[in-house]
């Protein structure tokens, strides 16, 4: 009798958020204001549920980030070598953020979000702009001035930079220190197996992070706003599926369809958490292990991106920005437009790490073109909701920023590319403990030497 196929992750993960997604408007429909499953289901288990899975997520990325980094820089052994992948990557992410927010803009201004929009019958919600820190001010942050600090506080920048130092430091001295370089190679492997185990559960957290989302923000919402809503998701599925996916063929000769296919379960995580720096596990994790791309290129790429790659912000600020125009009765002008071009690609590097970075950026670029701040009310109710789909392109754009610029530094397996089944993990295996490995286990603990 033949052997039931067990379900991929990725589509455990991909069932997980249909439901989710499903559960949560069925409840916003016919449960809405219900106090008992407001209170128990939507804030009580979905929350709790959601909440756990986020925050394992968050556990391992600082641990996996400067392992990792500290391996690949000793991995590379070229610090010339480490230059050329930084300058690559960051000529990468700033050029496809320029093109997404330049089609962002020339989509609206085609379609013409905002025109005739109803102020009176809108709900904008209050908006304060924070304001966003001095360029040089950010740049100065990226040289932590207390590492504790820096790891204890998640500063994405920071902790690249002293990883990186530690990992060049590491490379000057030699042999000397080789023991250390093995140590921070097996709390590597430490940090994929945790990895590993938390995407074990990935679709009961997926589940419940959707279905409180869509159980609170409903689909009503999307009504008054569809044509600023529908010109965004257009404008990223011009980016997702044009400008990534032909940087990729073009520099590469990479099947595109391989790579999306490849993705599915990070874009996955992104969709539901929303968040570019709590699914660093898992895309490192789909870059490495499923699309062949060396650990010493893509544990500098995929943090880096994390940071600072910004296309699907970027898209959010070019329509948002015709549309409070238009809503407004604002002339910009194709000197204004090219000022929120400018303002969105240096924004995407000065504002890189700061808490609500998306609003921040889209404040500073109105502020620039004379717009008025209140727009930005407007758009609050859905930006959740685009916030999910934004965060998938972006770090689908990470993944190929990483895999263009392995290509190019022959870092990559095209063996492990073109395998459909490779990285794909059974975790009732993986998990699974044998009991040859107990007994050994066991016997080592039981070692006097250990013991003392």
């Amino acid at each position: 009798m033949a052997e039931k196929k067990k379900m991929s992750l990725t589509m455990k993960i991909l069932l997980g958020l249909v439901l989710g997604l499903i559960t949560g408007v069925l409840i916003n429909t016919f449960f809405k204001g219900n106090e008992v499953v407001d209170t128990w289901l939507v804030k009580g288990i979905f929350e709790l549920g959601g909440g756990i899975f986020l925050n394992l997520l968050k556990m391992l990325v600082v641990p996996l980030v400067t392992f990792s980094l500290i391996v690949g820089v000793c991995g590379i052994g070229d610090i010339a070598a480490l230059g050329r992948i930084g300058i690559k990557s960051f000529l990468l992410y700033v050029l496809t953020t320029a093109i997404a927010i330049t089609t962002a803009i020339g989509l609206a201004m085609l379609i013409g979000p905002g025109q005739g929009f109803d102020m009176q019958s809108s709900k904008a919600a209050e908006f304060t702009a924070k304001e966003a820190p001095p360029i040089t001010e950010v740049f100065i942050n990226i040289v932590p001035s207390n590492p504790v600090a820096t790891f204890a506080n998640g500063d994405m920048l920071g902790i690249i930079f002293y990883a990186i130092m530690v990992g060049i430091a590491l490379l000057i001295i030699g042999k000397a220190v080789k023991p250390v370089v093995q140590a921070a190679e097996m709390l590597n492997e430490v940090a994929m197996k945790l990895v590993d185990m938390v995407m074990s559960v990935a679709h009961i957290g997926v589940f419940c992070l959707i279905a409180k989302t869509f159980a609170e923000q409903g689909i009503e919402l999307i009504l008054p706003m569809a044509s600023y809503f529908f010109t965004v998701l257009g404008a990223l599925g011009i980016h997702f599926f044009v400008t990534i996916l032909v940087i990729l063929f073009v520099l590469t000769r990479f099947n595109p369809l391989t790579f999306l296919r490849k993705m599915r379960s990070a874009q996955a995580f992104a969709f539901s958490t929303a968040s570019s720096g709590a699914t660093i596990p898992i895309t490192l994790q789909c870059v490495t292990e499923r699309l062949g791309v060396k650990n010493s290129v893509a544990s500098f790429t995929v943090p880096l991106g994390a940071t600072i790659n910004m296309d699907g912000t970027a898209i959010m600020q070019g329509v948002a920005t015709v549309f409070i125009a238009n809503v407004y009765g604002i002339e910009l002008g194709v000197g204004g437009y090219i000022t929120v071009i400018g303002m969105a690609v240096l924004a995407s590097i000065g504002t890189a790490g700061v808490p609500g970075v998306g609003l921040i950026m889209l404040a500073m670029v109105l502020n620039q073109v004379g717009l008025p701040l209140e727009g930005i009310g407007l758009i609050l109710g859905v930006d959740r909701l685009l916030d999910m789909c934004r965060t998938a392109v972006n770090i689908t754009g990470d993944a190929m920023v990483s895999t263009v610029v392995a290509k190019g530094e022959g870092k990559i397996d095209t063996d492990i590319y073109n395998d459909p089944y490779a990285g794909d993990i059974d975790f009732d295996e993986e998990l699974d403990i044998s009991d040859e490995d107990e007994e050994e286990f066991a016997r080592v603990v039981d070692d006097p030497l250990v013991k003392k």
